[in-house]
């Protein structure tokens, strides 16, 4: 039987939310392994005098845990 498992994380990006959900899967499979899916829960921005300087994404991360 499969495990698995969800963690939540944020990611950024100055360019895009698309490339903030991408860095957060990106960084997370440098520790990580075996990741099967990520679901995107929220988007927000930073902004700075009316221009967007950062974009956020919440993400849920999934991952087959290994047996033992």
């Amino acid at each position: 039987m499969t495990v698995v498992k969800v963690i939540e994380l944020l990611g950024e990006s100055p360019t895009s939310w698309d490339d903030a959900v991408r860095s957060a899967v990106r960084e997370a499979s440098k520790t990580v392994r075996n990741i099967s899916g990520v679901e995107v829960t929220n988007m927000t921005a930073s902004v700075e005098n009316g221009n967007i300087t950062k974009y956020k994404a919440n993400v849920q991360v999934a991952f087959a845990v290994d047996g033992t």
